[in-house]
Parts: C-alpha cells; structure tokens; sequence
C-alpha cells in the first residue's frame, strides 16, 4: 500500500518521521492507540493497563486548565523569542527568527521549579486518581521533565524505556505522559510498541544476567557498558517493528488526556511536522506507591544534561 492509500483508507499518517526514518514505509507496522474513557471505573482502567502496558484516559483534566497552563509556559519563553511576537501564547506559535537558546534553557529551567509547575502536575483530580491506582498514597518523583519540540526539529527522543533510568528504586513505577495542548499526529507526540511491556521486561531480565559483575553505581546506571546508547533501545523505530514483528500505535492526542505508561513499555517521539508551525508541549512524570523504595538520584529537580 502507497502512503498514500494508507491515510486514504485507514486514516494513518502518510509520512510520520521518527530520526529520519519514515514509519509508513511499512504500513502493516503500523496501528492505532486505543483511548479510555475515565469513566469506565478504576478496575477496569487496571486491567487495560496491565494488558497492554498503556491505557490513554481521555479527557481525564480539565481541557481550559490544560491550555491556560501552555499559555502561561509559552507567555514566559516569548521572552527568549520561542513564539511568535504578537501571537497568542495558548497557541505556541513557533516563530520565524531562531531563539535564544541559553536564554530558552535558563527560562524553561526557572519553570520546572516554579509553584505553578508543581501545581499542575499535583492538581487534586490526578492525585486523588493515582492514589487509588497504586493501591496507597502515592509519591511523585520530584524530577519532573517538561518539554517543547519545535516544528522541523530533526531530531527526536528514540524508542526506551523508562525503567532504565530509574534502576535506584522500585520497578512498580507509572509514567504519567501529559500533552500540554492539543497534540495531532504530525506535531510528534508519543507513540508506543505494541505489547513492548512484555519486550521491555526481557530486556530488562537480560541486562540484570549481564550485569552481575557490575558495581552498584553501575548497575543503575543507564549509560554503563552493558547498555546501548544513553539507555536506547533503538533509533530506528521501522526496524524495530519489524524486529519484534509488531506495531507502532499512534494517537491524535488532546489537551486534557493522560496517558500512563508502564515502565517496561518501550515508546518514542516523532518528527514535530506541524504543517500550522505549533510547538509541541508535554510533561512526563512517574509515580509509585511512597511505600516502595525511591530512587534518590530523582529527588533533585530536572535538570538539562543530568544524564538521567
């Protein structure tokens, strides 16, 4: 099937990139997220996740609280001229001049420690929720990533998973993955391998068999010799497709959903192709139950270049 027959008949995107690899070269490899509606009750939103290593709660926050929120980020990167002079910040209009970055870093870093930052990513409705989805009170890691992509950036986070880079604690870990604002296919948001929970979990096993002979600090590390690059499991997502002969799901997703990801469950981050020229915004935070063992090298704020 052309890339074209494919979005004609299925409605999959015709030339998703991923590290400049095209993901539609082979269709069959590729697959639709499947959402869930919040309302369906927490047993069931437990089994979903168990099963496929994912579940995608639809419109889980408030959709206005979400955009207000992007609009505030954006509001204080226009200092560093990352969107567009004059345009509305909710928008995330990228602009035409280059930005400056230093000043873009030191900015976005001042927001991931900001109350406002810490409010969103603690509102009531999520804590009161992953509270009851691990079975106790729940703990936020107080290493939490937000991020912006811009449109025609050619780089993109390649296919891992999270468990590498939180060796120091508990494996019973929950990735929170939230699209600040509406997220459509070609702005890049996440998309997951099918089943990869499974995948990611030998993985895992095999790494453990390798490393007996490793140091403590080695062991967690996601950058040691036993691991590839950075803790990557690969940045050709075709090939792993068609090595673990199965798909890779994307989803048109919208500000107020919530994905929550196992930490087995291998994903990555797609081309920012938005043909508008919108800026992709996200955060991704991880959860467990405060009883469980913490990682402490993720009790420090997110930090550019912390290799975590």
């Amino acid at each position: 099937m052309s890339s074209t027959a494919l979005k004609a008949e299925t409605g999959l995107p015709s030339d998703l990139i991923a590290n400049g690899k095209v993901l539609s070269a082979a269709p069959h490899r590729m697959g639709r997220l499947v959402p869930t509606d919040p309302g369906i009750g927490l047993e069931a939103i437990r089994s979903l996740y168990e099963e496929h290593g994912y579940v995608w709660l639809k419109g889980f926050l408030k959709r206005s609280d979400v955009l207000e929120f992007r609009g505030w980020v954006f509001s204080h990167l226009a200092a560093a001229g990352l969107i567009e002079e004059g345009s509305d910040p909710i928008l995330g209009l990228a602009a035409s001049q280059s930005p400056e970055k230093s000043q873009v870093d030191r900015i976005l870093m001042s927001l991931v420690r900001s109350v406002a930052f810490e409010g969103f990513c603690t509102q009531p409705q999520l804590a009161r929720f992953m509270d009851a989805f691990l079975s106790g009170i729940s703990y936020l890691h107080k290493r939490k990533i937000m991020r912006f992509t811009l449109p025609g950036t050619t780089t993109a986070t390649p296919a891992h998973y999270d468990l590498v880079y939180l060796r120091g604690g508990t494996s019973r870990l929950v990735t929170a993955w939230i699209p600040i604002g509406d997220t459509p296919v070609d702005m890049g948001g996440l998309v997951y391998l099918e089943g990869s929970h499974a995948i990611g979990s030998r993985m895992e096993d095999e790494f453990a068999r390798k490393s007996l002979g490793l140091s403590a600090e080695e062991k967690i590390s996601a950058f040691n010799r036993n691991m590839t690059e950075g803790g990557w499991v690969s940045k050709d997502l075709p090939d792993m497709a068609e090595r673990f002969d199965t798909r890779w799901l994307v989803a048109d997703y919208e500000a107020g959903d919530v994905v929550l990801h196992s930490p087995y469950m291998i994903h990555a981050a797609t081309t920012n192709q938005s043909a508008a020229n919108l800026i992709r915004l996200s955060t991704d935070i991880r959860y467990q139950n405060v009883e469980d063992e913490i990682d402490a090298r993720w009790s420090n704020h997110w930090s550019l270049g912390d290799m975590l």
